[in-house]
Order: structure tokens, then C-alpha cells, then sequence
């Protein structure tokens, strides 16, 4: 089978029924996406596959087709990724850093569909989990992110 991911077409054996995840990591060897839950629960494995956020964990070689899939390793060659990497660092929003790739590109396929979402907005799509409680830094980040600037200290996610 072939898949279109991070701007590279790559062929791939894998069985159809086998999670994307373990795909993008054990067979393509891209190791930034995240195993966290395996029960889509998490966010830890989230990928874009065309414009959405998916599990990767929960989503099958088979229902991948020919859709665009970008991971950690390409979010910053888009322009908005970039800028998405560039704000997580200037709000040190990484602790641990094991869900971050899932953050970011969570983050990333929310701005590239609309760049200055509303707090609401902001907190139906920041849903990936985090054990380290970030959720205040990743607030300031997609605010400053949507134009708002940091709203330092405010608990919104």
C-alpha cells in the first residue's frame, strides 16, 4: 500500500487492520508521535490526515486511502505549524514533553482551519490530555496564537 505522509509518498506493508500509529512509528520509523492510551482517549498519537485531527492509535491502515497524513516531524514545514512550534516555545508550554507532538499538531489543524478561534473554539479542539498540567500555558499559547495575546493566569482550558 501507498501512503502520502509528510509530503513523501511511501510504500508500506503493514496488514490493513494495523493502527496508523504503529505504522507511522515501527514500520516508517517516526518516532514522534506518541503511543499514550491506545483508546483514542489521550491525544498523544493525534495526527493530521488531510485538514482533521485523528487517533492514530484507533485508525486503521485501511481507512487511510489516499489522504494526506502529516506528523510532528513535517508540522513545521506548514507555515502555521511553524508559528504553533514557535509560541509553544515562547510560552514554554512543553514539560515532559510526551504529548506535546499530539498539542501541536491538535493546535496547528485548528489555526489552518480557522486562525483566530474563539476561546470556545479554542477549548472543544485542546482536548488532548496532558499529565503534567500544561493547560494554562497551552491557553496563553493558542491565544496569543488567535491574537488575543496570553492570557496569563486564567485557567480556560
Amino acid at each position: 500500500m501507498k501512503l502520502q505522509i509528510n509530503d513523501q509518498t511511501v510504500d508500506v506493508t503493514s496488514d490493513p487492520d494495523t493502527p496508523l500509529l504503529w505504522v507511522i512509528r515501527d514500520e516508517l520509523g517516526m518516532t514522534g508521535t506518541k503511543f499514550g492510551c491506545g483508546i483514542a482517549q489521550c491525544g498523544a498519537c493525534s495526527v493530521m490526515l488531510g485538514d482533521q485531527v485523528v487517533r492514530s492509535c484507533v485508525t486503521p491502515l485501511s481507512s487511510v486511502g489516499d489522504a494526506k497524513i502529516t506528523t510532528i516531524e513535517a508540522v513545521e514545514n506548514d507555515p502555521v505549524g511553524k508559528t504553533v512550534v514557535e509560541k509553544w516555545i515562547a510560552h514554554q508550554v512543553p514539560q515532559c514533553g510526551y504529548c506535546q507532538s499530539g498539542q501541536v499538531v491538535a493546535a496547528t489543524a485548528l489555526l489552518k482551519e480557522n486562525p483566530n478561534p474563539s476561546e470556545a473554539e479554542i477549548e472543544a479542539a485542546m482536548i488532548n490530555l496532558c499529565r503534567c498540567g500544561t493547560y494554562n500555558a497551552i491557553s496563553d499559547a493558542m491565544n496569543d496564537l488567535a491574537g488575543r495575546g496570553a492570557k496569563a493566569g486564567e485557567e480556560t482550558l
